[in-house]
């Protein structure tokens, strides 16, 4: 049951959607205004491979961005 992001094509909300097995063809709808004229966002993976890198040669991690004033 991944959590796809969505962006509305008419209205530009953008809004997270579970979607459960058997029904990924189904139409998804904005939250805010009902349209069914949405895109699939490409989001970015939330796992980080072989842990969380200590010292020197690891990799530094991106700048948090938040979206609608969120933290």
């Amino acid at each position: 049951m991944p959590i796809y992001e969505y962006q509305c094509e008419d209205c530009g909300e953008v809004f997270e959607c579970l979607v459960f097995q058997g029904e990924e063809n189904e139409k998804i709808e904005c939250k805010k205004c009902k349209s069914t004229n949405v895109k699939k966002l490409l989001s970015t993976g939330s796992f980080r491979p072989n842990g969380i890198p200590k010292g020197k040669g690891g990799f530094n991690a991106p700048p948090r961005a938040c979206r609608n004033g969120g933290g």
